[in-house]
């Protein structure tokens, strides 16, 4: 009976994972795994408890309680793997006059301390042509042309963040594009004062955090990795 039990945990323990697939349907179908999995036990052993009471210090007490724990592991990888799939990415540029004011490890705190992940970084200085491409939605504007000849005139940091709402959060950190209008506490309303340099750009949207981390990244310069610190930021147990 005991390896048929296992079995049968198995099958469910595959079921649960493979569940994580259909996002829309994740955790309904974890739980009713998970449910269908302990009936299916109660059925096969009318009583576990006094059944281990009476084989006590026998191997079978063992697979018993790791067939059971098989349900509880599964669906906690499946939520996991959930919780991956609903992280985003944005793109995040430290511009010349906040590499310039030494600002860059000031930035980089309030993303980190906020929870937010570094994916990718560099410092680059990017030519005027590849900074027409960044602010290619800006080029019917009168200041279009300084905004590229002021972009590509130093080194900036370029950035990737991830994390859950990185990127309408990440914009609430950078605060308003006129620092003289943007909250005490965000990055523009502590240490910037007019627009010209407001030292920080964060994408605004996903669509505009993809077409932007394509353009200032390759694939192999992001990276993906788990945390330590997720489990207590995110509660994923």
């Amino acid at each position: 009976m005991s390896s048929q039990i296992c079995r049968s945990a198995s099958r469910a323990a595959r079921s649960i994972l493979s569940a994580s697939k259909h996002r829309s349907h994740v955790f309904a179908e974890g739980r009713t795994a998970a449910a269908a999995m302990a009936v299916s036990f109660r059925r096969k052993v009318p009583s576990l408890a006094s059944y281990g009471r009476a084989n006590s210090g026998s191997e079978s007490g063992g697979w018993i309680s790791g067939a059971l724990a098989l349900p509880a592991t599964a669906y906690m990888l499946q939520e996991q793997e959930a919780h991956a799939a609903e992280m985003e990415r944005t793109f995040i540029a430290i511009k010349p006059d906040g590499v310039q004011r030494g600002l860059i490890s000031e930035i980089i705190s309030r993303f980190e301390r906020k929870g937010f992940k570094l994916v990718a970084i560099k410092i680059v200085v990017p030519s005027k042509e590849f900074a027409q491409k960044h602010y290619h939605d800006l080029k019917d504007r009168p200041f279009f042309n300084g905004l590229c000849e002021f972009l590509s005139s130093a080194p900036v940091v370029a950035m990737v963040w991830e994390g859950e709402g990185v990127i309408k959060y990440g914009r609430k950190l950078i605060g308003a594009t006129d620092p003289q209008k943007s909250e005490p506490g965000t990055i523009r309303g502590d240490l910037a004062v007019v627009v010209g340099r407001n030292i920080i750009h964060g994408s605004d949207g996903p669509e505009t955090a993809k077409d932007e981390i394509n353009l200032w990244f390759k694939p192999e310069e992001l990276v993906s990795y788990t945390s330590n610190a997720e489990k207590w930021i995110y509660g994923v147990n």
